[in-house]
């Protein structure tokens, strides 16, 4: 597999420099020279395919011979362990439940893929791996269980102080070992801000090994086109056809795996991006005016995002061409009021308790409603992750896993940090 920077395409790197460099230098973004095409006898045969079958395919066939077959089947196989079930609300409605993993959200298929990735490609002689990633919510959690004693590996996550849930927090902090944890006085675009910073400091790259766990790195990217094909199969087998996925978008990386998905063969008739109001991607759709902003903090915290970073991904995929976006992505953005009425109105309709990144790709999935679709919105996140949230009359329904439990007996250690890139730069260099 050879990759290319989206902002220069003559670049031709490797698969193993992609993964371990996460940025090039230019700033811009790896993507795949070739985009590979799934055949039409696996697609017509889908339904015959386990789910570690389906993403064996997809992942060999991006991969290549970068890594043996028998080699990738292994790290799938221990990826996947657990199940993304499609759960059906009215005839042409369904839910992709993508929060059955370890830290109770979708980023456990990405983080989970690219910690067995990283140690397999890693050489026994290299210097500690320092990777290093900014959270809204949900990354950092899952990529500390997912790097959690992972040898040759040390953590850092940034996080926004004062603005992810109590119990993303623990999921930060409470682990020790290999992982650390950074409470930034800032937004999750100023934690971003800062990682990219970092990632080009020539000073910092001389002296540790840094790569992200950031869905901007192509390894966190792969395995969630996964999923997709897993859903595709599911609504397949419930007979039907002219398949949208609404995904609810805050950096666009989940999103933007699905379309890599499409791009080499699924056949998805639409997607809709659904966010909060941090609502760049949709006002760029509408004027056609790309204008990053401040992010605003919301009830679905991890879309918390004013300048996605996977994007440009989106754009490259279609060639920068505007009209091209517009007639394959819809994009629509709620309030965090419209989001409580959302999960009231899932709960009220259909007895069925959502997170509020879920609700917003709900509602945006009644706003495109169109009757010959068989529309399938995404569940991101457990709904235990935002227990503030609920009034009272859901909060008691909801069921607590025993992972979650079992933090209440952990103590949390975070390190504040300022937002300050010398401050980061120092803390780095000296720990």
């Amino acid at each position: 597999m050879k990759l290319y920077s989206t902002n220069n395409k003559n670049l031709n790197i490797s698969f193993k420099e992609a993964v371990f460099t996460s940025f090039p230098s230019d700033k811009g973004l790896y993507m795949p020279l070739q985009i590979p095409k799934l055949s039409d006898l696996f697609i017509r045969h889908i339904t015959e395919y386990s789910f570690q079958e389906m993403a064996l395919e997809i992942a060999h066939s991006f991969i290549g011979e970068d890594i043996p077959k028998k080699d990738l089947e292994r790290i799938i196989n221990e990826t996947i362990s657990f199940d993304a079930p499609l759960v059906l609300l009215e005839d042409n409605l369904a839910v992709l439940e993508l929060f059955h993993g370890p830290s109770l959200a979708f980023k456990d298929f990405g983080a989970r893929f690219m910690s067995r990735l990283m140690a397999y490609l890693s050489d026994k002689n290299d210097k500690m791996l320092d990777i290093l990633v900014a959270t809204s919510g949900d990354t950092g959690g899952a990529v500390a269980l997912g790097f959690l004693g992972v040898e040759g590996t040390r953590v850092t996550i940034l996080y926004p102080k004062g603005k992810i849930s109590e119990i993303q927090k623990k999921q930060l902090t409470t682990n020790g070992q290999n992982v650390r944890a950074l409470e930034v006085n800032g937004t999750f675009d100023d934690c971003q801000a800062l990682v990219k910073m970092a990632f080009n400091d020539p000073e910092l790259n001389s002296k540790l090994r840094l790569t992200s766990a950031n869905s901007i790195n192509i390894s966190r990217l792969l395995p969630q086109t996964f999923y997709y094909l897993y859903a595709y199969a599911q609504a397949v087998k419930k007979n039907k056809k002219n398949i949208v996925f609404v995904v609810p978008s805050g950096n666009f990386g989940n999103i933007g795996a699905g379309l890599l998905a499409y791009k080499a063969g699924l056949p998805v008739k639409h997607f809709v991006a659904a966010t909060n109001v941090n609502d760049t991607v949709p006002v760029y759709l509408q004027k056609g005016l790309y204008e990053p902003k401040p992010s605003v903090q919301t009830l679905s915290n991890a879309m918390d995002v004013g300048n996605p970073s996977n994007w440009v991904r989106i754009t490259d995929l279609f060639n920068e061409n505007l009209d091209s976006l517009r007639n394959f992505i819809s994009a629509y953005s709620f309030t965090d009021s419209e989001t409580m009425s959302g999960i009231k109105e899932l709960y009220d309709t259909y007895n069925y308790i959502a997170c509020p990144h879920t609700s917003v790709a709900y509602l945006a999935a009644k706003k495109y409603n169109q009757p010959e679709d068989f529309t399938l919105f995404l569940s991101t996140a457990h709904p235990c992750k935002f227990m503030d949230v609920y009034p009272e009359n859901l909060k008691n329904k909801i069921s607590i896993p025993e992972q979650v439990k079992q933090l209440d007996y952990k103590k949390g250690s975070a390190i504040p940090l300022e937002n300050n890139f010398s401050d980061l730069k120092t803390f780095l260099m000296n720990k």
